[in-house]
């Protein structure tokens, strides 16, 4: 297998890495965008069950700590994977979709407004 990391590895890569796999296993005939998205949500559910009850600071703890690092990642990955997988049965491509999304946040919450806070666009 091939050393990806960020620096180096393209979305599209993951993507056809993504398809790959379950191409080669035939599990395309399970992927319809309603079960990805359920599948989706699942594991992001076991990636919040790590800092479930932490506080903020904990959760900051928790993600650093080598003992429970490789299994937060794991989470993690299942996530991406996923919505990979749903990009690709969708045919959504996932850099314009984050574009337009974030085109779409900067209206929303202007730097003026927003800089610090937390508050939703509608309460800014």
């Amino acid at each position: 297998m091939a050393d990806l990391n960020d620096s180096t590895t393209t979305l599209s890569v993951l993507k056809s890495r993504v398809l790959e796999f379950v191409r080669e296993r035939d599990w395309e005939q399970f992927h319809s965008p309603k079960n990805l998205s359920m599948a989706l949500a699942a594991e992001t559910g076991e990636l919040m069950e790590h800092f479930l009850w932490a506080t903020p600071e904990q959760s900051i703890e928790l993600a650093a700590d080598p003992s429970k690092r490789g299994k937060i990642a794991d989470e993690l990955a299942d996530v991406i994977i996923y919505a990979l997988e749903f990009a690709n049965i969708t045919g959504l491509d996932v850099a314009s979709a984050i574009e337009a999304k974030m085109a779409a946040n900067a209206q929303k919450y202007p730097v003026a407004k927003a800089r610090g806070r937390s508050e939703k666009y509608t309460e800014l």
